[in-house]
């Protein structure tokens, strides 16, 4: 989710990547759509009200052990966001929560979840494309 050019991430309390910053996100409830998943993970993760834009983008995550064997398969679907109310207050799985610049996710000190760089910049270029062909957030 972007706001005044800003997005939004969570950093993580449990594993996997627990300590790292990541997007709010989790299970999908049966019977619950992509995009009301994402609005619900966002509020629980954050306290900040949204509603589902798009899917942008998917991306793999290989949870393996010490030797390399696969543990978990995740599949994490990107949901743009249009920001309706809140600020971030890190809830549920979250250990904190807070609006980063783009700079600032190439910090060297910052520990980012794998792809959060990639996808966060991604976001950025559909958001500005959707902003420039009157596609409404």
């Amino acid at each position: 989710m972007f706001l005044d050019g800003r997005i939004l991430l969570v950093r993580r309390a449990n594993p996997p990547d627990a300590g790292r910053w990541g997007f709010p996100g989790g299970k999908i409830d049966a019977g619950e759509t992509i995009e009301n998943a994402a609005v619900r993970e966002l509020l629980e993760e954050t306290g900040v009200h949204a509603e589902a834009h798009r899917v942008f983008t998917a991306v793999d995550v290989f949870d393996r052990d010490g030797d390399g064997r696969l543990r978990r398969h995740f599949v994490l679907i990107a949901v743009l966001c249009k920001w309706q109310s809140g600020q971030p207050i890190a809830g549920d799985d979250a250990l904190e929560a807070r609006w980063f610049e783009l700079d600032e996710l190439d910090e060297s000190g910052l520990a980012l979840s794998l792809d959060v760089a990639r996808v966060a910049r991604q976001a950025a270029v559909v958001f500005e494309q959707d902003l420039r062909s009157g596609n409404p957030h």
